[in-house]
């Protein structure tokens, strides 16, 4: 399987940029915070000099004047108060929680107390002056830096995994070719030391060599069939078709048959006839090989093996039960490369072929296994 470098450079430039972005957030944080304060600060600073200047603009008022025209401003309210806190003048619009000398806040409303000497200013006690102020600038701001980090951490990450990811996706492509090329010069000796073994046998007859080497040759086939569908997955889409379930079955097991032979393995088949089933052969001859060829391997010479066809609630079951060595972990079995007994032999590659197999079809499948007694296989289609 060749590796896509984009798709490879796009997942884990996520992955990176996300980690960084949250080791940044907490000096961001903080940063924020103090942004925050200042903001706060420069609203404080703002309604103490708003104070002063109605102050300065009342201390100018002269008595004789007949009316005291009370200064407004569009981005500032103003009140007046006595000494138990009664309204002398007021425009503004929510009632204040405080008349604490200093600087408040309630929600979105700031506002500055200010004391005033007694029997002066109309007889008021205390100067509130508010205004109603968001530090919407800086949130932006700083939703705008971690915007920028963001986007400048993915693109620097693409950019380092995708250069870095080029030698790894050549290589891989040699790899991949290399392994096609095989697999095509393998099948050519492949396909004439079956040829000649058939041929040698019609004419000289069987014997326990020529039986060996046949037995070999379709272990061979198996693994090979095997890194075939390996090799062409993601790019050949394997069609389905309706065919006689059970005479699929029954020519899978013929095809087996020498090598349980060579072990002195009887097949004892219950196969029901006359089950059409859509779905496809590749795939289907994958599930069977490797559930066959598995039980072979790991029975016992002079056993058998019960393989099964039959109907469950409409639906069709294939059971293969050996008397064999059972598995000690089934959880296990299906790992690519994953051997239970590395003197058997093989790539460890068919049970993950075939688990991919029943996930995308969505086929069920029961495993019952106990060591020294064999273990069953059941898939329900």
């Amino acid at each position: 399987m060749i590796i896509n470098t984009q798709e490879f450079a796009r997942k884990y430039a996520l992955l990176y940029t996300g980690i960084l972005a949250v080791l940044l957030i907490t000096p961001l944080v903080v940063y924020v915070q103090l942004l925050l304060q200042i903001d706060e600060a420069k609203v404080e600073l703002s309604l103490e000099s708003q104070a002063k200047k109605i102050i300065t603009s009342m201390q100018q008022y002269q008595n004789e004047d007949k009316v005291y025209y009370f200064p407004r401003y569009k981005e500032y309210k103003a009140a007046l108060y006595t000494d138990k806190y009664q309204i002398i003048f007021s425009n503004l619009d929510f009632e204040p929680m405080s008349f604490t000398e200093g600087f408040h806040q309630k929600r979105n409303r700031y506002y500055y107390v200010y004391s005033l000497p007694d029997a002066y200013y109309f007889g008021a006690s205390y100067l509130l002056v508010s205004t109603v102020h968001t530090a919407s600038n800086v949130y932006f701001f700083a939703a705008m830096i971690m915007i920028a980090i963001v986007i400048a951490l993915f693109i620097f990450s693409f950019l380092l995994l995708r250069n870095f990811s080029k030698p790894l996706e050549k290589l891989n492509m040699q790899l991949d070719s290399f392994i096609k090329d095989s697999m095509h010069e393998i099948n050519t000796p492949l396909s004439i030391i079956n040829l000649n073994s058939d041929l040698f046998a019609s004419k000289y007859g069987e014997n326990k060599y020529l039986l060996r080497m046949k037995s070999a040759a379709k272990t061979l086939a198996t693994i090979y069939n095997d890194m075939d569908y390996l090799v062409k997955e993601g790019r050949v889409e394997h069609k389905k078709s309706t065919f006689d379930f059970g005479e699929f079955i029954q020519s899978r097991v013929d095809y087996f048959q020498e090598i349980a032979n060579l072990k002195q393995i009887q097949l004892h088949k219950s196969i029901l006839a006359g089950l059409t089933h859509t779905f496809s052969k590749t795939k289907l001859q994958r599930i069977v090989d490797n559930t066959i060829s598995n039980a072979i391997k790991y029975s016992n010479d002079d056993s058998h093996i019960e393989i099964n066809v039959y109907t469950n609630d409409e639906h069709i079951v294939f059971e293969v039960i050996d008397h064999g060595i059972g598995i000690k972990d089934t959880s296990k079995i299906f790992s690519r490369y994953y051997r239970e007994n590395e003197a058997k032999g093989g790539f460890g590659i068919g049970l993950n072929i075939v688990k991919k197999i029943i996930d995308e079809e969505d086929i069920l499948l029961e495993i019952k296994s106990k060591l020294g007694e064999g273990t069953t296989f059941r898939y329900t289609f």
